[in-house]
């Protein structure tokens, strides 16, 4: 008797608590549908410093910093072994750091476990329960917690209703096609309101067309909610398309941190310029000295102008130009030899040799361009890069000045 009459004060108690919580989801959901949710929600910022990972005599990620911004959709950006799923999983607590500090909303939580950082993570693989349907796979983790009923199920219908997903919450999810199992995945991650969302290559597993659709969904849904959300891909097109900021990393080094536009007009090393950009960018080499204040740059005779250079350097160099920016010109003293022409509808790619090497140039399709014929080529001047050819390390100029963030 005593136990039961302790048991009805704790729900007497307890019984406004979660009414007052019942009050908040739905005023959260509601901001949800308005997109005004924002501006009353405080956000998870995620600072990293210094941050380093060892395993053995291997160095996976080199003394990394920088600052993901709270809501910002934020990309990791890098080919295969370059470190990024490795920063992204030190972030989630999936590996502990061999050193430096990780910060989400303000609290370091560089050696504390996944559990106790208030994230959700999306896989690449889906990683959903084959024997339950899509209902039980997106509130299993509500379930797991002893969430009440009535509060499990307003949640899983504010998800459902944002990821369009209504109709088939009955449904096994091993019928379902590739898109509705990210869908699956997706609710499951935003069911539980964490702090920031960690998802590692999560549309790698699609189609083409799945990607590209996927890709806008998932664009659209942060728009909607706002959430802090670090992406893992190794797809240049993915990170320009949906990012707000992105890290570009090599071998373990950030070789760059900025916006979409920043990595793609005013690369900071040539493994950026060349990572970034379909075409890539032209690698013009030469030999010559720059001297500070220098506006013109002379390859094989001709004189190009390029933004007013900040720095000197002598040996070998290069001039970097991205193919919108070749402008095929008779009169140009510039020359080159065509040895292909791609057409692209709109556009076509011109591949030229030319005394520095290869060069592509993205010209319009009515432009008649003939294979063995030479050409004169000139070059946007404010839009150019030079780089020193021995650290790969682009020299500061007035297209670039304040630009680069590294780690």
């Amino acid at each position: 008797m005593a136990a039961r009459r302790g048991v009805a004060a704790l729900d007497r108690a307890a019984g406004p608590l979660i009414e007052r919580f019942l009050a908040s989801l739905c005023h959260f959901c509601r901001q949800i549908r308005s997109r005004s949710w924002m501006d009353d929600l405080t956000l998870a910022e995620i600072v990293i410093k210094d941050l380093r990972k060892e395993f053995g005599d291997f160095t996976a990620v080199q003394s990394s910093s920088f600052t993901i911004a709270d809501g910002e959709f934020f990309m990791l950006l890098g080919p295969s072994g370059c470190g990024k799923t490795t920063t992204l999983r030190m972030i989630a607590g999936l590996e502990l750091p061999t050193s430096g500090e990780i910060y989400i909303g303000g609290e370091e939580v560089g050696q504390k476990p996944a559990s106790q950082r208030d994230i959700a993570f999306v896989f690449q693989m889906f990683a959903l329960y084959p024997h339950m349907n899509v209902r039980r796979n997106i509130i299993y983790p509500l379930v797991s917690q002893g969430m009440p009923r009535a509060q499990i199920n307003r949640k899983l219908d504010e998800v459902a209703r944002i990821l369009g997903i209504e109709s088939i919450l009955d449904r096994p999810v091993g019928g379902l096609s590739g898109g509705d199992r990210q869908r699956v995945a997706l609710g499951r991650a935003i069911v539980r309101d964490p702090k920031a969302f960690m998802m590692d290559e999560p549309l790698g597993a699609l189609d083409a067309e799945f990607r590209e659709r996927m890709a806008e969904e998932l664009r659209a849904l942060h728009d909607r909610m706002g959430a802090t959300t670090v992406y893992v891909t190794h797809d240049q097109l993915e990170a320009m398309q949906m990012g707000d900021k992105i890290v570009v990393m090599n071998h373990g080094v950030v070789e760059q941190f900025g916006t979409p536009q920043e990595i793609y007009d005013k690369p900071a090393t040539m493994f950026v310029a060349d990572f970034i950009g379909s075409p890539s960018m032209n690698f013009l080499r030469f030999d010559g000295t720059v001297t500070e204040g220098a506006s013109r740059v002379t390859l094989n005779g001709a004189d190009f102008a390029v933004p007013v250079q900040h720095e000197a350097a002598a040996g070998e160099l290069v001039l970097g130009v991205r193919p919108e920016h070749v402008v095929l010109s008779d009169s140009a003293a510039y020359r080159g030899e065509v040895r292909a022409a791609e057409y692209l509808g709109t556009t076509q790619i011109v591949t030229l040799d030319t005394p520095n090497g290869e060069v592509k140039a993205r010209t319009g399709a009515a432009h008649a361009i003939r294979p063995g014929e030479t050409v004169g080529l000139d070059f946007l001047p404010q839009t150019l890069t030079l780089f020193d050819d021995t650290t790969g390390r682009a020299l500061a100029s007035d297209l670039n000045a304040g630009a680069f963030g590294h780690g």
